[in-house]
């Protein structure tokens, strides 16, 4: 018997493709013979255990977020710190409304951020009218002179 080497196998075995030749399937696989290791069935099931869905590795489904609960809370944001001071508050306030109606019916995350988009959007639009109304008191304050004749 001959010493087998990596460059020197024994007669009768399978040569080692050349550099660059695609690989040969050895002759002991057949294609599409390859079937995966049977596991045992689920573990027994005792009372009063709690019962988990069937996914994958012990994982549990992903459950999304509503986009309009994001939506609505980054525009209410924007509009309280006055990047869009009118139009943001009010847009995340309404939509944070209908956010909080999808989410009662869809199964979907995000309750909390869709109702701090209308706790926020509200009081951003009570700000910005406040603001306008200062605003308009501070000019009638101003331009009201009275001349003494």
């Amino acid at each position: 018997m001959s010493n087998p080497t990596p460059g020197n196998p024994e007669p009768g075995q399978p040569q080692p493709p050349a550099y660059g030749a695609p690989p040969q399937t050895p002759p002991y696989a057949a294609p599409g013979a390859y079937q995966p290791p049977a596991y045992p069935g689920a573990a027994p099931q005792y009372p009063g255990a709690p019962q988990y869905p069937a996914y994958g590795y012990g994982g549990y489904p992903v459950q999304k977020n509503n986009v309009l609960a994001i939506v609505s809370m980054i525009a209410s944001i924007l509009g309280f710190i006055w990047v869009l001071p009118f139009i943001g508050s009010l847009a995340g306030a309404i939509m944070g409304h209908i956010s909080l109606n999808q989410l009662k019916t869809s199964g979907e995350k995000g309750r909390g951020m869709a109702l701090a988009g209308v706790i926020v959007g509200w009081i951003g639009v009570a700000f910005a009218i406040l603001g306008v109304l200062a605003f308009f008191a501070f000019v009638v304050a101003t331009s009201t002179t009275r001349v003494n004749s």
